[in-house]
């Protein structure tokens, strides 16, 4: 890529004016080639309502559970591809400025098995920005408090030991707290989490033994080792070439993985060794993939539109499983 082109408040502000599409709709895309495949709409989302998924997590029976960055809500897709609103976070007091993005930011998002939501919100504030969580049939609750400074993005549950990882963007930083809250620690604070420039840490999955982060700014997908005392271990670069890259997803137990490529529109397959190859472009319907979830022999993938300003969207594809 010779030129990388940032968020600014005013492309935001601009994109939420855009024209949109008003209806929600399934229906088939193109189809994509190789490891992907039968590229499919699941629901194509309204900017004017603010509907720009961020991230994803999935709900057992096919539907999909995301965050609207900008406009501080959670919703819910179902599986006909509607889109119900779950909860809206408390907006910060006007004049307050969140880091980098400057407007609110609703990121990361997991799903416990007994269907809690938990989120990371950035906001400039004191008092709001954090990890929350969201009981079915309940409201919002902040649970960790995060520093003001913070642009807290990509969100992952270890579920074996009920602590969740925060890759914050702004610091450079993943963080780690409880699911059932309290102070949040720093977990790691190495160097190749930083940023170059806008965003650093951003996508975050626990597995196999490790915090895999990528990096944005820096285009690496990042393996961290969990220790046996729960620290963390040297940091291994997995992946390079990669810049832009925002969330991702592996596609089995092994180490391939979706990387979401946001500014270029692709979908990227990255290998155990490495090596990567792109399986899904804007042909396929992608909008500036903002994020993907794996379930079985399903992969979903959201876009933001952040950039294009048209159609954001979750699509579904077949992928076959990774070693």
């Amino acid at each position: 890529m010779s030129t990388v082109k940032r968020w600014s408040r005013t492309g935001l502000l601009a994109a939420a004016l855009a024209a949109s599409l008003t209806v929600t709709v399934t229906g088939a895309a193109t189809a994509a080639a190789g490891p992907v495949s039968d590229a499919r709409f699941l629901a194509h989302l309204n900017m004017n309502d603010g509907q720009r998924p961020e991230n994803i997590a999935l709900e057992p029976g096919g539907g999909a559970d995301v965050t609207f960055a900008f406009s501080r809500q959670v919703a819910r897709i179902t599986p006909d591809g509607r889109a119900h609103v779950l909860a809206t976070l408390p907006a910060p007091p006007a004049g307050s400025v969140t880091p980098v993005l400057t407007s609110p930011f609703l990121g990361g998002i997991v799903r416990a098995q007994d269907g809690t939501l938990y989120f990371a919100y950035a906001t400039g504030t004191g008092d709001l920005t954090g990890v929350w969580r969201l009981r079915p049939g309940g409201t919002p609750q902040r649970i960790a408090a995060l520093p003001v400074d913070s642009l807290p993005n990509g969100l992952a549950l270890d579920r074996h030991t009920g602590l969740l990882y925060v890759a914050d963007s702004a610091l450079g930083t993943v963080w780690r707290v409880s699911a059932g809250g309290g102070a949040p620690t720093p977990w790691s604070t190495a160097a190749e989490l930083r940023p170059a420039g806008f965003l650093g840490a951003n996508g975050i999955k626990i597995h196999n033994g490790a915090a895999w982060v990528t990096n944005l700014d820096q285009g690496t997908v990042l393996r961290i080792p969990l220790t046996c005392r729960g620290g963390a271990g040297p940091v291994e670069t997995r992946a390079t070439g990669l810049v832009d890259i925002d969330d991702f997803a592996f596609t089995g137990a092994g180490d391939t993985l979706l990387a979401a490529v946001n500014k270029d529109n692709e979908v990227a397959l990255v290998r155990p060794d490495g090596t990567h190859s792109v399986v899904l472009t804007a042909a396929d319907g992608l909008q500036n993939p903002t994020s993907i979830a794996v379930r079985g022999g399903t992969a979903y993938i959201a876009s933001g539109a952040y950039f294009t300003n048209t159609d954001p969207n979750v699509l579904t594809v077949r992928v076959a499983h990774g070693k």
